[in-house]
């Protein structure tokens, strides 16, 4: 009953948003995370991301004036790649809520992580291929009290009857936050169908620079059922936001489920959300450099539709973490 209410709380909320975003045409992605999957509510405790893809602009970029000038921006800053490739631009806003593991105390917890928000607008530029994905995404956000974390989680915890969460007197303080995202996605093994059954392999290679989150990620995901569809896989919110990764092709048949896993590694060289403030006085943990995610679910795709879920392992982020986390992730895409 707690998920149902909170997802139904977030849904609420977001669908003025959503509104807009369906005024043009593309893609429209909602994502949902949240440990009370698994019946927790600790470290990383909630994240929610809407995110708008364009249609592919290098046959029509001037259909929108916005779309026009991110696509000039796009070209003179060499962002998209020349040839056979589609050439999309994302927006995506997104807020990620985290608390130390006893949300009961008042006082501050010193060995545990610090209550910490952000909230984010990113904007992205894609360009794809059957086989490859280089995303380059630019963030603007704010961590601390007016990224609204304490009063969002609050009012959920309110409504679902959860524990009152005491301690966000501690939180970190307000500081804008700016980041600069690049990734590149690659079909290791080209689709293998047989009677629409197939399987492929896809990797991942990235990396953040910013004040709020920097460091390098790579990965794999592997992917196996009917009718996969033409993206690049499920994604995950990362802490600094996270490129839009829908697609330009569509399937070529009107119902497929896969089931999917992977693993991300990460090297972590700043995460102001471990390691307080950067110009203020703050509370603060020492990071873990090397940190891993690995992940399992299922996706369902339906028409126009793509739905899936993610069941989420963590690995400890910081030196006293005493757990490890467990959560689960909701994308909801929408082609139109």
């Amino acid at each position: 009953m707690r998920i149902k209410i909170c997802t139904l709380v977030y849904f609420v909320c977001l669908l003025p948003l959503t509104a807009v975003a369906q005024e043009s045409r593309g893609t429209f992605s909602l994502y949902f995370e949240n440990d009370a999957f698994v019946n927790t509510d600790r470290y990383y405790t909630n994240g929610v991301k809407i995110a708008w893809g364009s249609p592919n602009l290098k046959n029509s970029p001037d259909k929108h004036r916005l779309l026009r000038l991110m696509y000039s921006l796009g070209n003179k800053l060499s962002i998209f790649r020349k040839g056979d490739f589609h050439h999309v631009i994302s927006i995506s806003f997104g807020q990620n809520i985290y608390t130390p593991d006893d949300i009961k105390q008042t006082d501050l917890i010193e060995e545990d992580r610090p209550y910490a928000g952000m909230a984010y607008v990113g904007a992205a530029f894609h360009s794809k291929s059957r086989l490859s994905l280089s995303s380059f995404e630019f963030n603007l956000g704010i961590v601390g009290p007016h990224a609204f974390s304490k009063e969002i989680q609050e009012l959920i915890h309110e409504l679902t009857g959860a524990d009152h969460p005491n301690g966000w007197g501690n939180q970190l303080k307000d500081e804008i936050a700016l980041g600069v995202n690049y990734d590149y996605k690659l079909k290791l093994l080209k689709p293998r169908i047989k009677h629409r059954f197939g399987f492929d392999l896809i990797s991942h290679l990235g990396g953040g620079l910013g004040n709020a989150y920097s460091g390098i990620s790579t990965g794999a995901q592997v992917r196996l059922g009917w009718d996969l569809p033409d993206d690049f896989g499920i994604v995950l919110i990362r802490p600094a936001g996270g490129a839009y990764v829908g697609s330009p092709f569509s399937s070529r048949h009107k119902f497929g489920v896969h089931a999917f896993a992977g693993l991300n590694a990460h090297t972590v060289l700043r995460n102001a959300l471990l390691e307080g403030n950067t110009f203020h006085d703050s509370h603060r943990v020492e990071k873990n450099l090397f940190t891993a995610d690995i992940m399992a679910g299922i996706a369902l795709s339906i028409n126009r539709f793509k739905i899936s879920y993610t069941h989420v392992y963590r690995t400890k982020r910081f030196k006293t973490q005493k757990h490890e986390q467990v959560y689960g992730s909701i994308n909801i895409s929408f082609s139109y």
